[in-house]
């Protein structure tokens, strides 16, 4: 069977953590420069990340959050019928990360010093702002050879390594908390509680032509499923898998 999948944060925390997921994962893809219009993507997902930075300590919340989950895998440490040979190596993991996160940088401020990227951010977001009479030195800057672009990247890139490996592990850890359990939407609505949680995962089989309005925090939370065609309020049961984690 065909699904698809949906993922909902309960918290605005981790709404800002799945988008700079998503955004790292865009750098990732169009750092490559496969054609020639990926560099778009890259600096538009590069510029949307500074301003992320800009508006929150992301940081210092994301290293409070590490910890609290090295606090809790600790208190698995010698409990029977615990992996602890699995336990030792994902408290390995934990203590890299903080490490690497604590002695990182504030996030994008060497971004912020480079000169090229300052030169060209501002004009970058203007509605067509990236043709060559706004922005000559992007225009000079796409004609290097493809190994200068893509070493430049590397280099840009490689200041937000101790972000991207905290965060990838901080939401692996997170989602693992959470198992697929088969639930019914009776007339498409589904409400539950979910006591402290951070994200919804859900696998909703293609054959409704349905996708998820998703309302909630972290203690309570609903879901209206709604038919694409129409735009409107599916009428039947939904069967589909929902995760809850925490």
């Amino acid at each position: 069977m065909t699904t698809q999948y949906f993922e909902h944060p309960l918290n605005e925390k981790t709404r800002i953590y799945l988008r700079v997921e998503a955004l790292l994962h865009q750098l990732d893809v169009s750092s490559r420069f496969s054609d020639e219009l990926q560099h778009l993507n890259f600096f538009r997902g590069l510029f949307d990340l500074l301003e992320i930075f800009e508006q929150i300590q992301l940081k210092s919340e994301l290293a409070k959050d590490i910890e609290k989950q090295r606090l809790t895998y600790r208190t698995w440490l010698n409990v029977e019928g615990v992996d602890q040979e699995m336990l030792q190596s994902i408290l390995l993991e934990i203590d890299q990360a903080h490490s690497e996160l604590m002695s990182a940088e504030r996030f994008g401020q060497s971004l912020k010093e480079d000169r090229f990227l300052s030169a060209i951010r501002q004009r970058f977001n203007l509605p067509g702002g990236s043709c060559c009479f706004d922005l000559p030195a992007l225009h000079h800057w796409l004609h290097l050879p493809c190994e200068n672009k893509q070493q430049d990247a590397r280099n840009w890139l490689e200041s937000l390594s101790s972000l991207s490996n905290a965060l990838k592990l901080w939401l692996r850890l997170t989602r693992a908390t959470g198992h697929f359990q088969p639930r019914v939407a009776q007339s498409a609505f589904f409400q539950s509680d979910a006591e402290e949680a951070n994200i919804l995962r859900l696998n909703i089989p293609m054959h409704y032509s349905v996708y998820p309005m998703i309302s909630g925090h972290k203690n309570r939370f609903a879901i209206k499923f709604i038919e694409f065609k129409t735009g409107q309020a599916y009428a039947d049961d939904v069967e589909f898998q929902l995760a809850v984690c925490c």
